[in-house]
């Protein structure tokens, strides 16, 4: 059977970012670790290769890759809230020491990995057959960094 899972291939900061995850997602399961042997272009003998995480009942691999890999929004996680209390905690605990708020629900968190916080019921708005109650939604977003809920619904419904 295939599944899938993803890989983030941080610098240096692997353990450190998936430790800094686990604060903020209580269901957090690290379910593995690797360790860089001699001569090991990931990092020091015997210091943190990889580690293998479930969290919101997704697989991820955390890797050291060395710096020669950039983050970017070209890739993001993507986390649907279902209310404005989740979107708003996720929001500010993503950002804390030195993340960065971006537009239209994107943020980069301290590592640099790039998140989008959404309303749950985004993609029905967005795919809506009434094109122009989803552009209102869409021109709300664009005003937007964090997403507000209450606002994006109200220009949806006209």
């Amino acid at each position: 059977m295939l599944s899938l899972s993803t890989c983030i291939i941080f610098n240096n900061q692997a353990e450190q970012a998936v430790n800094f995850y686990s604060t903020i997602f209580k269901d957090l399961k690290v379910l593995g670790k690797s360790y860089c042997g001699e001569n090991e272009p990931s990092g020091p003998a015997g210091s943190v290769r990889t580690v293998l995480f479930r969290m919101l009942g997704q697989d991820f691999i955390a890797v050291n890759g060395g710096p020669y890999f950039k983050f970017n929004e070209d890739i993001t996680l993507t986390i649907n809230c279902e209310t404005q209390e989740e979107i708003d905690n996720l929001w500010t605990k993503l950002t804390a020491d030195g993340g960065k708020e971006i537009q239209c629900g994107w943020l980069a968190d301290k590592f640099g990995v790039f998140w989008q916080v959404t309303p749950k019921d985004l993609s029905s708005m967005m795919l809506d057959p009434d094109q122009k109650k989803s552009a209102h939604a869409m021109q709300a977003i664009l005003k937007m960094k964090k997403l507000n809920i209450a606002e994006i619904k109200k220009a949806f419904e006209g």
